[in-house]
């Protein structure tokens, strides 16, 4: 359901999620993407839906003008100290420091992704945290995998996980049962996560985009619309080599 909010010489579209988790509140989110969601409880008659947007057109505004501005400021990461890195859903400063041991390391500490080698040049740094990356998200996805799935009735086993770095995917689940997932995954928050292996591991039982399938999804996953749009705001940031 897409709507206009009109705002001086503003336009904006915008979208309508339902969410059963709300009684009677309506809930205005603006992703980074500029992406403007509503969330609203079932059988909530469209006018107030409308007047709740119209109230706070000022904020949503502002708001669009902000992340537009963040955008700009979207460089390509040189791994140097002060930049910001990501890890599941918070921001972490990158502290690089240089020294001459035979053991490269990556530790979260004081707010802090910290990454300790004998040389730090971009390229060997990049290197270095991309592989702290993988190993935490090998980690933390398969511990995941192996708890929503024990709620699946038709899941008896967890399925085999593979790690494959994609542009555009979060995950894919093939014919033979294998979850695939992205590991800049572990760099979105816990929910998304989640959203994304409940959608893959729903394909378990529906190989299809059906309406079986979403049925499903919505049962195991209530709300799954909020958190996948939340998800694909922040795409750009979490995807960003």
């Amino acid at each position: 359901m897409n709507n206009i909010l009109y705002y001086g010489d503003h336009a904006i579209d915008y979208g309508v999620t339902l969410n059963p988790r709300l009684s009677t509140s309506i809930r205005i989110h603006v992703h980074p993407q500029g992406v403007v969601e509503v969330e609203v409880p079932p059988n909530k008659p469209h006018q107030e839906i409308t007047a709740a947007v119209q109230k706070r057109a000022r904020w949503i505004v502002q708001q669009l003008n902000h992340q537009a501005r963040t955008r700009l400021h979207v460089l390509p990461r040189e791994y140097v100290s002060g930049e910001t890195h990501f890890y599941l859903g918070k921001r972490y400063q990158l502290k690089v420091t240089k020294k001459l041991t035979d053991a490269a390391f990556v530790s979260l500490k004081s707010g802090q992704i910290q990454v300790t080698l004998p040389q730090t040049d971009a390229a060997v740094v990049r290197r270095r945290l991309n592989l702290w990356y993988r190993q935490r998200a090998k980690d933390y996805f398969g511990r995941r995998l192996a708890d929503i799935a024990a709620d699946m009735p038709w899941v008896q086993q967890a399925p085999p996980l593979k790690l494959l770095t994609m542009r555009k995917q979060w995950g894919s689940c093939s014919p033979a049962g294998i979850i695939t997932l992205n590991p800049w995954l572990i760099r979105a928050p816990r929910d998304c996560i989640d959203y994304v292996i409940t959608h893959e591991v729903c394909h378990l039982q529906e190989h299809n985009h059906s309406k079986r399938y979403y049925q499903l999804l919505e049962k195991y996953f209530p709300g799954w619309q909020s958190v996948k749009n939340r998800l694909d705001g922040l795409a750009e940031l979490l995807l960003q080599a």
